[in-house]
């Protein structure tokens, strides 16, 4: 077994490497870039070495700055991890050549994985069944087009190289072809340094399964049973369990052994996983991925087994610990993908500072994979992933009870997540009687509530409150007179009611409240028309309590002072967070400015493509331009119907949240008939 580790990614999976690392005895080495230098991997490895600036292709990309890392350190053998170089078959190459342990599949089998098209022929000799499509070298747009007339549309168009939804788009029909043939070869470019497209059968509701595969260098190729992934938005996983739902015995055999199949066909080793697309009793290879998947702990839940101490040990030159027949499955487990995002954008990743951080207690049923502490940063250059929740019990039925509790327990604030939907997920009928398919949360998409819930009238009022105890806190400070009415902060007004008034921005809402002071409490006028009284109030660090109309309540409330925002504040309690925004009556938010035809940047990244020029006129939804953050592409269209009247960004420009890109000027109302 080898003495020092390097592990050569961030986040959660860097941390969950060196726990398992610690535990065999192993001492392990961080690299970090330098918007990482205060990171928990950095914090909680042995010994850490900066590799370059925030930048991924900057830092965590350059396979020679981190083979440097692990010469100068001593680390005989590299973890990638997911993602970064964990599936590049030459960082593997010249790990070998540097005499440094990559712990992954040789890099012969990695680069015959990598290429979705190659995957596919090897595939097909090995006997794997293959859903219908065209893998061939011919990438102009003619073939393309010919060849997705012979499949039929809809189609499936996905980059060769990479995965995670990247460079792929669904076409349904042939004038859409186009488009979506470019913008997939520009985002496979950027993420993979690979535009090469292939084209496949879209099914109308698979399922995405996948088996959980491991070989040694002994000849031995195990499955470690199977997963369910069919949760998905933009293509990319966002809840995943095991085992897969209502499959029969033989099925999970069959498929067990076609994933075996693939992983011989290669001469795998190591840790893989063969992923495939099911529907009606057919399964269909989608591709191999050669490394750990985000969703391995679900699998480790119900076996009992660490993949990545399995992972270490087969490296190291020895045999798998089990047989086939040994491997036992307990109870189901699901894990939840915490993000940054914000479904009620489209998704859009979220930036920010995480003010406030609370995780549910982890113990035999529930654990909790995760990079991030309160008070970091989520930056613009990594993977919004903040965390993994990942449940255990004896049924599904079990299971899932505990992963509605679990998420109820999460509190998050300074950053938008999509903490709201997984709970809405995990909450739905049709998730709770297994009727899953990939397209689960666009066709469940009003019943997800992805819109938000308007506040209520007990929210706004503990929101008014909770500025008012604020600002009285904040205010004792020392003064000439601290008796003065005119330095009270208890809303006295001359010859008139003791109130604070208030505007509180919900979402684009705007609402009017008054906090009246009265000897024994509060009393809040609400936008309903309704006066609520509020008692026993109390203003403890975060919690605020407080009786509304005979009621008692606490909810957590945390303020989050950025400059940019500097009224807003979050609330968090009975299992739903709601962020608003103080403001005055001239407040004006995105939505107005959409309505005088400004249109700003939703999120920091560059702008990939303008595909507009001043003075052009556009129609109302027409696509004005592309942006790319955190490696996905997100189209920007027009607000309204008008012109292009001022045109401020440029392809390649990188721009900040909020900056405005162009104008429209609205077309002119048709003049009334006399």
């Amino acid at each position: 077994m080898f003495d020092k580790l390097l592990i050569a990614n961030r986040g959660e999976i860097a941390v969950r490497v060196i726990r398992t690392a610690r535990r065999l005895g192993i001492r392990t080495v961080a690299v970090y870039s330098a918007a990482d230098a205060h990171a928990l991997h950095v914090e909680l490895a042995d010994e850490a070495v900066c590799i370059g600036p925030a930048p991924a292709s900057q830092s965590y990309l350059r396979g020679a700055a981190i083979l440097d890392a692990a010469r100068r350190t001593g680390a005989g053998a590299i973890h990638p991890g997911y993602g970064f170089l964990a599936e590049n078959a030459a960082f593997a190459a010249a790990c070998a050549a540097a005499g440094v342990v990559f712990i992954g599949p040789p890099a012969e089998a990695i680069r015959a994985m990598g290429s979705k098209v190659e995957a596919k022929h090897l595939m097909a000799a090995a006997g794997v069944p293959l859903i219908p499509g065209y893998h061939g070298a011919a990438q102009d747009l003619a073939t393309l087009a010919r060849e997705a007339e012979r499949i039929g549309y809809p189609v499936l168009v996905k980059a060769s190289a990479g995965g995670g939804g990247k460079g792929m788009r669904v076409v349904d029909s042939p004038q859409e072809l186009e488009a979506c043939v470019r913008g997939a070869q520009r985002e496979a470019k950027a993420a993979f340094g690979d535009d090469t497209l292939l084209i496949e059968k879209y099914l109308a509701r698979p399922r995405h399964v996948e088996v959980q595969v491991f070989a040694d260098t002994h000849g031995n190729c195990l499955h470690v049973s199977d997963r369910d992934c069919s949760i998905q938005r933009r293509h990319q996983k966002i809840l995943e369990e095991a085992p897969a739902p209502a499959l029969s015995d033989a099925l999970r055999s069959r498929m067990g052994a076609a994933a075996v199949a693939a992983a011989r066909a290669v001469g795998y080793v190591g840790a893989g996983t063969v992923e495939f697309l099911y529907e009606s009793g057919s399964f269909y290879f989608i591709e191999m991925n050669t490394r750990l998947q985000v969703e391995h702990p679900v699998t480790e839940m119900i076996t009992g087994i660490d993949l990545v101490e399995w992972q270490l040990r087969v490296a190291a030159g020895e045999p798998l610990p089990c047989t086939q027949a040994q491997i036992e499955r307990r109870g189901h487990a699901f894990e939840a993908r915490l993000y940054a995002e914000d479904p009620q954008r489209e998704f859009l990743p979220a930036t920010g500072r995480l003010l406030h951080l609370r995780a549910p207690r982890e113990n035999r049923h529930v654990r909790v994979d995760t990079g991030v502490r309160r008070g970091d940063e989520v930056s613009v250059h990594y993977d919004p992933l903040l965390a993994k929740l990942i449940v255990w019990d004896e049924d599904r039925s079990a299971a899932l009870r505990r992963l509605r509790g679990a998420l109820a327990e999460y509190e998050v604030a300074g950053v938008a997540t999509n903490l709201p939907l997984l709970a809405a997920v995990a909450a739905h009928p049709a998730f709770a009687g297994a009727e899953i398919d990939t397209g689960f949360i666009e066709r469940h998409r009003g019943e997800l509530a992805l819109s938000p819930a308007a506040a209520s009238d007990e929210e706004l009022a503990l929101a008014a409150l909770a500025v008012v105890l604020r600002r009285a806190a904040q205010a004792h400070r020392p003064d000439p007179d601290p008796h003065s009415p005119w330095n009270a902060v208890n809303g006295w007004q001359l010859n008139a009611d003791s109130r604070h008034e208030l505007h509180i921005a919900d979402g684009a809402a705007r609402h009017a409240l008054a906090v009246h002071f009265r000897r024994t409490g509060y009393e809040v006028d609400v936008p309903s028309g309704r006066r609520l009284a509020a008692s026993e109030v109390a203003w403890r660090g975060i919690e605020l309590s407080a009786t509304l109309d005979g009621r008692r309540t606490r909810t957590r409330v945390i303020f989050e002072d950025a400059p940019d925002r500097p009224g807003a504040l979050t609330l968090i309690g009975d299992g739903r967070t709601w962020r608003a925004e103080l403001c005055d009556r001239t407040a004006r938010g995105a939505a107005q400015a959409a309505s005088s035809g400004r249109v700003i940047a939703p999120m920091p990244g560059t702008v990939v493509t303008v595909l507009i020029s001043e003075h052009q006129r556009v129609e109302r939804g027409q696509p004005l331009l592309v942006m790319e953050a955190m490696k996905m592409e997100h189209t920007l269209r027009a607000p309204l119907s008008g012109s292009i009247e001022e045109l401020s960004c440029k392809a390649g420009q990188q721009v900040s949240e909020g900056a405005q890109l162009l104008s429209i000027t609205p077309d002119r109302p048709a003049a009334a008939d006399a």
